[in-house]
């Protein structure tokens, strides 16, 4: 069974950095995508970056491009997302989701995903 497991978050000043992990096991992840979504109180879950596992290629939100930075270790099996030059709005709960389709065409809707890890907190004090 696939898991994906987020560690990182925390409380950090506007214009400070942080950097999200997520593990994943109990597949091979070779075909899949791999994406981070954040979810603000009371609004929806929102798409922030996506990585395809074997082709490295990296997509992301209009909103983080150029702050955000997702990447991939095929040894640890692990998926980080380095966020640096945060603001208040980035202040949300942010999710690792897996997509084991295969796609060539990642998806930034959160239907797409089949795994979802538990979230881990970003605060973002102005």
């Amino acid at each position: 069974q696939v898991q994906v497991v987020e560690s990182g978050g925390g409380l950090v000043q506007a214009g400070g950095s942080l950097r999200l992990s997520c593990a994943a096991s109990g597949g091979t992840f070779s075909w899949y995508t791999m994406g981070w979504f954040r979810q603000a109180l009371g609004k929806e879950r929102e798409f922030v970056a996506a990585i395809r596992w074997s082709a490295g290629s990296t997509y992301y939100a209009d909103s983080v491009k150029g702050r955000f930075t997702i990447s991939r270790d095929n040894v640890r099996n692990t998926v980080y997302l380095q966020m640096n030059s945060l603001k208040p709005e980035d202040t949300a709960v942010y999710y690792c989701a897996a997509d084991g389709s295969g796609t060539t065409y990642p998806s930034r809707g959160p239907m797409a995903y089949n795994y979802w890890g538990q979230g881990t907190q970003v605060t973002v004090s102005s």
